[in-house]
């Protein structure tokens, strides 16, 4: 039985699902260091590959390896999740992980890494990936409770954005410290500690059922997706925000441009949204009460593009200054997805979350990458400044043209049960 349940503050995140649920502080505690496995084979392997070739280009292309199975890893696993034990599924994909840096390590090691091995296996980390994250988003409500989804969300973005920022940083130390091989080591030490970890889970079998897995299975979770009015509405109010106001790929060269900051300063511009984000993650206490969670999704995607366009309109001298815009706009983001996240779990059922799950991926998985093809596009007929600017404005009359077109999502409120739980 869990221990009596403490008052959550309304500043600090509620740590309270980690002390008060054995199996989601087990969660939690694999999925940090499962991150980090992650995070330090993400930047070995393009790193090597640059090495290898002296390729950008090449270097490139590990993304476009990467993007089909993470899209048909994340849409697949969404079904069968809902129809298998999930924790069979998340030691399979961790497993699966731990197995590719090893042979990574090996064929390093060995001095022989064809450069077609080394795209086969990014694909290979990238759907084991993209099957972890559905079924791992997937079993929350069933280990705390739908009331505890707001603060088991920012507890998640916690792990998400600390990698995001520690991760290549202690990758890129033990890369000059000890070589390629050794941080693929590690990564797979990493991936292994979370497959023991995962071993003292529960089995987490789908509450009300398991479904038959196929494509009329992954067909009805896209009906399900289209009846439900707020759930779509938090889909695509991402997809329009990442689409249109992500910029990453103009970092470069506003940092040469621009900003004239050097590669210290581009590192910078790569590591302010993930630090306005943690900020947010970490003094997150108050999502708990609140009630208009829709509102909260579309102001949060107001912030994130008025902060966006704000950063593209900062002139070179004001550097520091753009990089608290983009703080700010990681900081929405996080906001944003804590509450989208909240939103699926309250009006997914159990039997239905793990293809939610995997739409939900899908989403966050292509949105950035087509993001970084808007904004390059829109600067090659432009201007840089010009891509920067209007895509944080059209971003923000997206969220105004969905306003009108879906209200659901704005209206929709948390549950009266839930909010009298809280």
């Amino acid at each position: 039985m869990p221990a009596p349940r403490s008052r959550p503050s309304r500043l600090w995140v509620d740590i309270s699902p980690l002390r008060e649920f054995p199996a989601y502080r087990r969660l939690w505690v694999g999925d940090l260091v499962a991150s980090g496995g992650s995070q330090f084979a993400a930047v070995a392997l393009p790193y090597q590959v640059y090495r290898q070739t002296g390729s950008s280009l090449q270097v490139g292309l590990i993304g476009l390896a990467a993007l089909g199975p993470l899209l048909v890893g994340a849409l697949a696993s969404g079904v069968i999740a809902d129809a298998f034990d999930r924790k069979r599924l998340l030691l399979a994909s961790q497993s699966t992980s731990a197995a590719g840096c090893v042979l990574l390590a090996f064929l390093t090691a060995s001095g022989h890494t064809p450069l077609a091995v080394l795209y086969l296996l990014a694909a290979l980390l990238a759907f084991a990936s993209s099957v972890e994250s559905p079924v791992r988003n997937a079993v929350i409500p069933s280990l705390v409770g739908l009331a505890r989804v707001p603060s088991t969300a920012a507890l998640n973005q916690i792990v998400d954005q600390t990698s995001q920022i520690a991760g290549p940083a202690v990758a890129g130390v033990l890369l000059a410290a000890f070589g390629i091989t050794v941080t693929y080591v590690v990564a797979a030490a990493g991936f292994a500690i979370a497959v023991l970890v995962a071993l003292g889970l529960p089995t987490l079998l789908p509450v009300g059922g398991t479904v038959a897995p196929g494509w009329s299975s992954l067909m009805d979770g896209l009906r399900f997706a289209r009846r439900q009015p707020a759930l779509l509405g938090t889909f695509l109010v991402d997809l329009n925000a990442m689409v249109f106001g992500m910029p990453r790929a103009l970092f470069p060269a506003l940092a040469a441009t621009t900003f004239h900051v050097g590669p210290e300063g581009l590192g910078l511009l790569y590591a302010a949204p993930a630090a306005g984000a943690l900020l947010a993650a970490v003094s997150s206490g108050w999502v708990l009460h609140v009630r208009r969670q829709g509102a909260a999704v579309m102001v949060s995607v107001v912030v994130w593009g008025g902060s966006i366009a704000a950063f593209g309109l900062m002139p070179g001298a004001l550097f520091w200054a753009a990089l608290a815009l983009l703080a700010v706009a990681g900081a929405a983001d996080v906001i944003s997805a804590v509450f989208r996240n909240t939103i699926m779990q309250q009006v997914t059922p159990d039997q239905m979350r793990g293809r939610m799950a995997s739409l939900h991926i899908a989403v966050v998985t292509s949105g950035p990458r087509l993001g970084d093809v808007e904004s390059g596009v829109v600067a090659s007929l432009t201007s840089v400044r010009f891509s920067v600017v209007s895509g944080g404005l059209i971003c923000i009359a997206g969220a105004g043209l969905m306003q009108l077109l879906l209200p659901a999502l704005s209206r929709y409120q948390r549950p009266a049960a839930l909010t009298a739980s809280t």
